[in-house]
């Protein structure tokens, strides 16, 4: 009887063991479990902020900006050379140089302007503005893109490495100034946007050796003379409207002045197209006399922003006007095709 009793107990204290570590495991298992979920939940946050700053550094390198840069090809465009491959190869790679140069460039401003541009009801949602982006990394994102760029130009040979080189650096230490101080000083601030876009058509021309007409120079200069003064009439808007000052120079801007300076420049932009179409050099050296098609799409699209700048309020972005609006896009393609029909048909 004893015997038998020992052998029960045993069996009871062994069943319970095997219980008590039965219940040890799958607690142990429930914790692994709670822990894989915490670091699965810690990846997948890391994960999503790694993604939410490359985003931001992509939105603070402005890649849309980067339309504007396509001027870069009028000169080969202009000499009928667009379809030379080694020729076409160098303004790429200088497209790309100018790009990131200019990319470093939004990155400074946008260090330099932060208060400002949390103040602005749309800059405030830049990377820098909204706090995604710091701002030590701005600076080190900007020097990256200038190094970049420059090292870039290193392919190059003889005088148009330098050339390049030089216009390159000019840009880079004029936009500094430009933001600084020479965009709180009204008028040279929209002069000095429209030199940049003349900065462009020389890095095109002197990446292949292009001579650029004076032709090319002035038309390049109004158009973005006409661009730069319907944008700063969108921080004239917003100021009347808002009281927010974009920049400290917006008083001394009102609508009035705007309006008429735009359509002065629209005007003299328009009959010097027609001048360059119908002048004698021109139709010499192109070897046709019917460029004057062409200014019908020019005209429809400087009437088209001018609806835009001045009825519908919405030319603070020129290059997103160029990416929504469909007028514009037909005017710009329809331009395009008919010179490549007279030049290169």
């Amino acid at each position: 009887m004893g015997m038998i009793l020992r052998i029960a107990s045993s069996r009871i204290v062994g069943q319970g063991d095997i219980v008590g570590r039965s219940g040890y495991f799958s607690l142990n298992l429930s914790a692994n479990s709670v822990m894989r979920g915490r670091l699965d939940a810690r990846r997948t946050l890391k994960s999503l902020v790694a993604d939410l700053r490359i985003k931001s550094i992509i939105q603070l390198l402005r890649p849309h900006q980067w339309l504007k840069n396509l001027f870069i090809f009028l000169p080969l465009f202009f000499d009928r050379q667009l379809t030379d491959l080694d020729k076409l190869l160098a303004v790429v790679g200088a497209f790309v140089a100018y790009s990131l140069a200019a990319s470093a460039i939004y990155c400074f401003n946008d260090i330099w302007d932060v208060e400002a541009d949390r103040q602005h009801p749309k800059k405030c949602k830049r990377p820098i503005a909204s706090g995604k982006i710091s701002k030590g990394m701005g600076y080190g994102i900007s020097a990256i893109l200038v190094t970049m760029s420059l090292l870039l130009l290193v392919t190059y040979t003889g005088r148009e490495k330098w050339y390049l080189f030089g216009i390159i650096c000019f840009y880079l230490l004029l936009n500094i100034a430009y933001c600084v101080k020479l965009k709180q000083i009204t008028i040279i601030d929209v002069f000095i946007i429209a030199f940049g876009f003349v900065l462009r058509i020389f890095v095109g021309g002197v990446a292949v050796g292009i001579h650029l007409s004076h032709w090319i120079i002035l038309m390049t200069f109004l158009l973005a003379l006409f661009l730069a003064f319907a944008k700063r009439r969108d921080d004239v808007v917003i100021y009347q409207e808002t009281g927010v000052s974009a920049r400290k120079n917006v008083n001394r801007y009102n609508l009035e002045f705007m309006n008429q300076t735009i359509g002065i420049i629209a005007s003299i932009t328009m009959v010097c197209y027609i001048m360059y179409t119908v002048s004698e050099e021109v139709v010499e050296r192109m070897h046709t006399q019917y460029l004057y098609a062409t200014s019908v799409f020019v005209l429809a699209g400087i009437v088209r922003y001018l609806q835009i700048t001045i009825v519908d309020v919405k030319s603070g972005s020129p290059t997103k006007v160029l990416m929504k609006d469909r007028f514009v896009q037909l005017c710009i393609i329809g331009w395009i095709l008919t010179f490549i029909l007279i030049l290169y048909c």
